[in-house]
């Protein structure tokens, strides 16, 4: 989706920060929801993408770490990526894949609890 005008403009990534892009129209719906809904958390969060969006072995929380399962990757623009959820509130999340070569985190849903977890 195309920048309109009376968007909010994204800094841009500097020294080892990592870039976040939507990477779903979904995705950025939905982050605009969680704006109004919890837009401290969200900054926290888009903190954590922007800067340790990949947590080490043993750094993961319950909060923030890759996804198990059939979910644990992703494909975007034809690679397949690592998944990560954050939990932004007790019932919203945010997964995101990483791709570690471009140092790009891509948003693909933003938005309550996805029942695909459950």
């Amino acid at each position: 989706m195309s920048p309109k005008k009376g968007d909010s403009v994204a800094p841009p990534a500097i020294g080892s920060e990592w870039r976040v892009r939507y990477c779903t129209n979904q995705a950025i719906k939905g982050w605009h929801d969680l704006e109004t809904r919890a837009a401290g958390n969200l900054r926290q969060a888009w903190e954590v993408m922007r800067n340790d969006p990949g947590p080490g072995p043993g750094k993961p929380t319950n909060r923030h770490h890759q996804l198990k399962g059939s979910l644990a990757y992703g494909t975007h623009n034809g690679q397949v990526l690592p998944c990560w959820q954050i939990e932004v509130t007790g019932g919203d999340r945010i997964w995101y894949l990483l791709d570690a070569d471009r140092r790009t985190v891509w948003v693909q849903y933003a938005g309550p609890h996805p029942k695909a977890t459950e």
